[in-house]
């Protein structure tokens, strides 16, 4: 299968835990490749529901080696739980591999990260409170804590030092919150520096090798699209790039070994948290209602509700541009099947203009209305259905739809969430 990309084409929550969980077992190895504990891969084998927040999906297969690439920001206490929760289901983890670049999130990240949500009011980003933010911005102001530090406690001890030299005045001044010292948390992090030792590896030479030895590999995002800092509805985004190119740089390979990049996509659309959503149905509505309770719509991580709405073309659109996309997935077009009518957003209306595409100054993309296209239902359970000839006449146009719309071709579609509930329609 050589080496594919897979990212999320929405806010998120596209199905990306089944898809990779789905394709897995065609690749030696699966990589991710930025993100932290904020995103939730929702991954069902063998009738059990797994939700991973840190593991790459990978695992579930023998004999994949599942990579945290160095793009990836690591909470050593989720992790080292799911470890244990893996071990406990008889799943195997002796091949993860962790890059030693990865950065650590640290107990005031959370804390900082909270404080700051409070602070913003109504205008709050909607965050996970995983300290995902305030470790990338370490990150960048190359005051951040890494894997590899974990591997010498007097390194640790001494970046920790002038970490919290700058942190504690702004968790006791600014926010009136409990400061740290450096024995505190190097005592908190040393059992789990001893657990994660045997994993620790430099993934850029490890993943690299792989890919001259001939294995294939599996690059799996955490968030998506319209999520990414640079590319998706900022402020409203992630702390990274979850854009295909952050494959690159998150994991040290270059962009000429990439085959194939493919888009995950949900045929309608949610969003968690704050920020603009065009195709948004209104609080109540019985058609969003419907769609969140039977989508079971609600965060891997935190619980909450999904906004719910109707697929927008236009974001898809623009994701395949950003990301180069080669195949779609479709997922969760089961949960449509109770629709007389359902409606899909094919372009955008502001001050005159007509967009299809999503415009680049944010100004123009909160305004905006949606334009859409109303296409008949199927009013039938196709989970049955194993090939796509065997979907209903209607489920099948929407399909060929979308695909045009997006201008990528559609490879892979859901019709519910284990396994062998998907149509291969170009995959293989």
């Amino acid at each position: 299968m050589g080496v594919t990309v897979l990212v999320g084409t929405q806010w998120g929550d596209e199905g990306k835990g089944k898809i990779t969980d789905l394709i897995t077992g065609e690749y030696d190895v699966v990589c991710r490749y930025q993100g932290g504990a904020n995103a939730g891969h929702t991954v069902i084998a063998n009738g059990h529901r797994f939700g991973l927040h840190q593991v790459p999906s990978g695992v579930m297969y023998e004999g994949v080696v599942p990579v945290i690439g160095n793009g990836c920001i690591v909470d050593p206490q989720i992790l080292v739980e799911e470890l244990d929760m893996l071990a406990r289901e008889g799943i195997p983890t002796d091949l993860l591999k962790i890059s030693g670049n990865a950065h650590l999130v640290m107990p005031y990240h959370k804390d900082l990260d909270g404080a700051n949500e409070r602070r913003l009011g109504k205008n709050l980003i909607g965050t996970t409170r995983r300290g995902v933010g305030p470790t990338y911005a370490d990150k960048a102001s190359r005051l951040g804590l890494r894997v590899q530090d974990l591997q010498d406690e007097k390194v640790f001890r001494e970046k920790l030092e002038t970490a919290l030299a700058e942190k504690n005045p702004i968790l006791e001044l600014v926010y009136g919150l409990p400061t740290y010292t450096v024995d505190q948390i190097t005592e908190l992090y040393r059992p789990y520096a001893k657990r994660l030792q045997p994993y620790i590896v430099e993934s850029s030479r490890y993943l690299n090798d792989a890919i001259d030895a001939g294995k294939s590999v599996l690059f799996e995002g955490a968030q998506a699209t319209m999520l990414d800092i640079d590319h998706g509805t900022y402020p409203f985004v992630t702390s990274s790039n979850c854009t295909a190119g952050g494959a690159i740089t998150g994991s040290g390979v270059g962009p000429v070994a990439i085959d194939r990049v493919l888009g995950i996509a949900k045929a309608y659309l949610t969003r968690v948290g704050s920020g603009p959503f065009l195709t948004e149905l209104p609080q109540g509505d019985p058609i969003g209602e419907m769609l969140c309770e039977v989508g079971h719509e609600y965060g891997v991580t935190t619980g909450r509700k999904r906004r719910c709405g109707w697929y927008d073309a236009v974001v898809v659109n623009y994701a395949a541009r950003v990301n180069g996309l080669t195949d779609l997935a479709i997922t969760k077009l089961d949960v449509l099947g109770c629709l007389d009518e359902i409606k899909i957003c094919v372009a955008y209306e502001a001050d005159g203009v007509r967009y299809e595409t999503v415009p680049e100054h944010q100004s123009i993309f909160y305004r905006a209305k949606p334009v859409y296209m109303t296409v008949p239902g199927w009013k039938c359970d196709i989970s049955g259905c194993r090939s796509f000839f065997e979907l209903p006449r209607e489920a099948k146009d929407y399909i060929d739809l979308i695909e045009q719309l997006s201008g990528v071709r559609v490879s892979l579609v859901a019709v519910g969430p284990d396994r062998d509930e998907t149509i291969d329609r170009h995959w293989r």
